[in-house]
């Protein structure tokens, strides 16, 4: 995804950013640098399906992921072999993995215990590429049964 789907500007000391549907997505001013920050996403079933954006690609900056969890709401996630969170680090990689028979209907899976796993020693919690973005997807067949994925994201944004 290219950067320019978010927008920032400088507002009485801080740096904000909007997403692109105008609202305020982050802020920083001086010592904010590295703040966690949590975000909860709820996406339809289609919308996983296709891919989908969770955090825009913001200029000049990267994400680092500290911790993920992955609800299925409406039912139980069905067909698909995993529920992806996606990032780029030099390649495209799967921070988490959420497997299709660990999410049931209101389960909260968090990444790196059971049903939800993670890159080897610890990457998945290392600052990904400058100007990318983290999108969900899949992987193997379409989800069927659930209505929704909650992801609930907690991360950093940091200076290239």
């Amino acid at each position: 995804m290219p950067a320019t789907r978010a927008k920032s500007e400088w507002v009485k000391g801080y740096l904000v950013f909007y997403g692109a549907d105008g609202g305020v997505f982050a802020h920083f001013g001086s010592g904010a640098a590295g703040v966690l920050l949590t975000k909860r996403i709820r996406a339809t079933i289609a919308q996983v399906n296709a891919g989908y954006e969770l955090l825009p690609a913001l200029a000049g900056f990267k994400y680092r992921l500290v911790d993920a969890a992955l609800i299925a709401v409406g039912g139980a996630v069905a067909a698909v072999t995993t529920v992806d969170i996606l990032a780029t680090q030099t390649s495209s990689v799967k921070l988490v993995a959420g497997a299709q028979a660990s999410m049931t209907q209101s389960t909260v899976l968090h990444a790196g215990e059971s049903g939800a796993a993670v890159l080897a020693d610890g990457a998945s919690f290392v600052a990904n590429d400058a100007n990318t973005s983290i999108t969900a997807g899949i992987t193997g067949s379409d989800i069927t049964v659930a209505t929704h994925v909650d992801f609930i994201l907690s991360f950093a944004i940091e200076a290239a």
